[in-house]
């Protein structure tokens, strides 16, 4: 940021003039800097606009510490919604530059969706990529992915299944198991229906082996839910829940090395709750999923 640049080119002139290298002038002129303003600088007097940037960029560090995965969108957002700072995203933006500070990279997860050898059922796409929903458990994504954890040598895998409402992009059910299998998708399934009896969304997934089970089908008919399936080889008809598994492992999972499945399984935990409770969304009004969820129960 500029404020921050000025204070190293006054630094620099400070130094120069220290060690008898030149006057404050011509160290000035060097620099490109105004002479009254380095004094200023000097008498420890700085600009409002210059303890504002120090202030905030104190608060930057202390969000980026806490939560390495943030961006600068993000992190002006905590900052607007936590600590009543408010600015725009130009500014943080700058700031984070001056500070080194960025967001994790982004991966391209590799999915492990397994198709039947023999399908059972099939179902159109109904959803045809319309992400938008007009309230709560209207339309419903779901999905299995992996993770991997070592013991020693060895590498193992837990597999988590998880349902997606659009409308508030809050994470419905999930489950945690060892093995990908119909079970898996069942239980999820169980689960969703259990804490959402009235629920008759359209119900979109890939082709995967547990989605194309009759038995499967069958439980969506019996819930008075709409099937629908993403076309083959095409992960963007399953969007936004794709969207998830990238922010989840992006911002907790690339980048450590899990030695024990129990920690593992902690860490996917505490994020669906993070995710959903506190984790804001612009895409949302700037709301965590549970917020946008309450406020529309609140106005209904």
């Amino acid at each position: 940021m500029r404020q921050f640049h000025l204070e190293r080119q006054y630094e620099a002139v400070r130094r120069c003039t220290a060690d008898h290298l030149g006057s404050v002038r011509e160290a000035c002129r060097c620099l490109s800097v105004s002479p009254s303003a380095y004094y200023k600088w000097k008498s420890g007097n700085p600009s409002q606009r210059i303890q504002e940037n120090k202030h905030i960029a104190s608060l930057i560090e202390k969000i980026h510490m806490d939560s390495p995965d943030k961006g600068y969108r993000r992190i002006h957002d905590d900052l607007e919604r936590f600590h009543n700072v408010h600015s725009n995203d130009k500014r943080i933006l700058r700031i984070c530059r001056s500070l080194g500070i960025q967001s994790t990279v982004k991966f391209h997860p590799a999915g492990c969706t397994r198709h039947a050898k023999t399908p059972q059922h099939y179902a159109e796409n109904i959803l045809n990529r319309e992400f938008h929903a007009e309230k709560p458990n209207e339309k419903w994504l779901t999905d299995v992915t992996e993770f991997k954890y070592y013991e020693g040598p060895r590498v193992k895998k837990v597999y988590l299944s998880a349902i997606l409402d659009l409308y508030d992009r809050r994470i419905v059910s999930f489950v945690i198991r060892d093995t990908n299998d119909n079970k898996l998708v069942f239980d999820t399934f169980a689960k969703a229906v259990q804490s959402n009896p009235d629920a008759r969304p359209i119900f979109h997934s890939d082709r995967g082996f547990q989605y194309t089970n009759r038995y499967f089908y069958q439980r969506l008919v019996n819930a008075g839910m709409t099937q629908s399936m993403s076309r083959v080889g095409r992960c963007i008809d399953n969007g936004p829940m794709e969207g998830f598994w990238g922010i989840l492992k992006r911002e907790r999972y690339y980048g450590r090395r899990f030695t024990n499945r129990a920690e593992l399984v902690k860490m996917i935990r505490s994020y669906i709750h993070y995710y959903n409770t506190k984790r804001l969304q612009r895409n949302l009004g700037v709301l965590t999923p549970l917020e946008k969820h309450d406020l529309y129960l609140k106005a209904a």
